[in-house]
């Protein structure tokens, strides 16, 4: 498969022009011009989607008009239009359909696409676009397929195991939406040719072992060479591969209840 299924999923439709802007590409570059971020540049033209991950209207119904690509992220969107007639993107959920009803309440009906509280969903149900900070906009599972379980509601905290893995605490007074997010399939997504990854954006890659010694730890030699050092490192020497990059000292270590395989 080298595309996830688009037919019959998506709306035939341009985006909505009151929600969508031009961003600036800096192709990886700092403002003096410099390549800080590399394998950056170029790509197809793109608007970005003005999504709303706080969805903070609340007790107002609102109904699925289309469901839409976003060039900026994995999942797919749709357009909500609530019924006082405001509209606004919102992650779209793996069943979402044109023409179903989502509610944002604190304890609203337990069907996908609703949005309420933390304590007010039972153990065992997946959700989405979920919150570290009340009022903030939903930040954990927001990419394509992903989804948080429920695991266990105890003295004002819920436990939810992540697609990782990884067990953690959240507060249970913040909003998460109902269900897995939309295009599941996108990980089996092969980009088949270089020319689908230059439209993305995303510019070639040297291997190491490729370069002079000048240029990379792995670089230099006769004809292909062994890395030559001992652990795998990065372009600057750093040590990479098997090495835990998380800061030890990090405030939210203590709400980590189980860490990641």
């Amino acid at each position: 498969m080298t595309t996830p299924t688009y037919r019959g999923v998506l709306s035939a439709v341009e985006p909505f022009k009151g929600l969508v802007k031009r961003l600036s590409n800096n192709s990886g570059r700092n403002n003096q011009g410099r390549i800080t971020v590399r394998h950056q540049g170029g790509g197809n033209k793109k608007l970005y989607r003005m999504v709303d991950f706080k969805q903070n209207k609340l007790n107002v119904p609102a109904r699925v008009e289309t469901i839409e690509y976003d060039p900026y992220r994995t999942a797919f969107i749709a357009l909500i239009v609530y019924r006082d007639g405001e509209r606004s993107y919102v992650l779209a959920h793996k069943n979402m359909k044109v023409g179903d009803e989502i509610l944002v309440a604190e304890t609203a009906e337990l069907k996908e696409g609703n949005r309420l509280m933390l304590k007010n969903i039972p153990v065992g149900y997946f959700v989405y676009n979920v919150e570290l900070n009340k009022g903030a906009g939903g930040v954990l599972t927001r990419s394509a397929g992903s989804y948080a379980q429920i695991l266990a509601q105890e003295n004002g905290w819920t436990n939810l195991k992540l697609s990782s893995g990884e067990v953690r605490k959240v507060k249970w007074d913040n909003f998460a939406s109902l269900g897995q997010i939309s295009n599941p399939e996108w990980s089996l997504a092969n980009f088949g040719k270089a020319g689908r990854s230059r439209g993305m954006g995303i510019r070639p890659t040297v291997r190491g072992t490729a370069m002079n010694p000048v240029d990379h730890p792995y670089g230099g030699g006769e004809g292909r060479q062994p890395r030559g050092t001992r652990k795998p490192k990065t372009l600057w020497g750093k040590v990479t591969g098997g090495r835990k990059t998380r800061n030890k000292k990090k405030w939210s270590n203590k709400h980590i209840v189980k860490r990641r395989k």
